[in-house]
């Protein structure tokens, strides 16, 4: 059996974007969204779900800034220096990714992120605030992948799909489509999860601020990464499945 290669070229067909000169097709506009998904897998197929995740210090730029608010606010009870806490370990983050010349989006993206939040927070006078944008921007992704599912692009087999050099061939095979369809409902579980959980210890006020801080933290980038393994496993291709294609056969455990 052939060990799975790496994400398809960006050159190919349905690479990361159109020839120059050419109107933009579905498979176009798929694969660059694929290439900026940021998602990685192993040279023995598997995902790797630390490094989609951002890696450590991707994982510590996700988890220090909240962290850092949540146990100032519980420590001293100052909204302002814990929202100016937790931004300096954010814009931390920045300056040692531009110091050490790697790529500082992540790094970026997290501080105005930050920003958001702690603006929300102070200006509002409400601690709870400061995870406001958290569900906002979590809800946006629920009607983003249902959306998804709906139009017949399921986002995790625009993304799967590239992974495992399937291209978008996937959706002439009625079998690999609803594999993509349920790692899609897969992922609208876990963000809803979330907002199931998080929401009601929100409204709570300060008597929840602690749990909702806990459960931001447990149910962020772990349980994104639990997601995401899960939606890679059910999405496999099937033992004895004729490629789809141009795949070469998936060999995640």
């Amino acid at each position: 059996m052939s060990s799975a290669p790496g994400p398809a070229d960006p050159r190919d067909d349905e690479g990361a974007g159109p020839r120059p000169g050419r109107v933009p097709t579905g498979a176009d506009l798929a694969g660059a969204y694929a290439a900026r998904a940021g998602l990685h897998r192993h040279d023995d197929g598997r995902i790797d779900v630390l490094r989609s995740a951002g890696g450590v210090r991707g994982l510590l730029e996700s988890v220090l800034p909240g962290l850092v608010f949540l146990v100032c606010f519980t420590l001293v009870q100052d909204l302002v220096l814990s929202a100016v806490l937790s931004l300096a370990v954010a814009a931390v983050f920045v300056v040692v990714r531009l110091v050490g010349r790697t790529p500082p989006t992540q790094a970026f993206a997290g501080i105005i992120g930050v920003a958001v939040s702690a603006a929300l927070a102070v200006f509002s006078g409400r601690a709870e605030n400061f995870y406001l944008s958290g569900f906002l921007t979590n809800a946006g992704y629920i009607v983003a992948l249902v959306a998804s599912i709906l139009v017949k692009w399921p986002l995790m087999g625009v993304i799967f799909g590239f992974l495992r050099n399937e291209g978008v061939h996937w959706r002439n095979d009625a079998v690999r489509a609803r594999q993509y369809r349920l790692g899609t409902w897969v992922m609208v579980a876990v963000l809803g999860l979330r907002l199931l959980v998080q929401v009601p210890l929100y409204l709570m006020g300060d008597a929840g601020l602690v749990a909702l801080g806990a459960t931001r933290l447990i149910m962020g980038v772990p349980l994104y990464a639990l997601g995401l393994w899960v939606a890679w496993l059910i999405t496999r291709p099937v033992a004895g499945e004729p490629p789809a294609g141009n795949e070469v056969r998936d060999t995640s455990p």
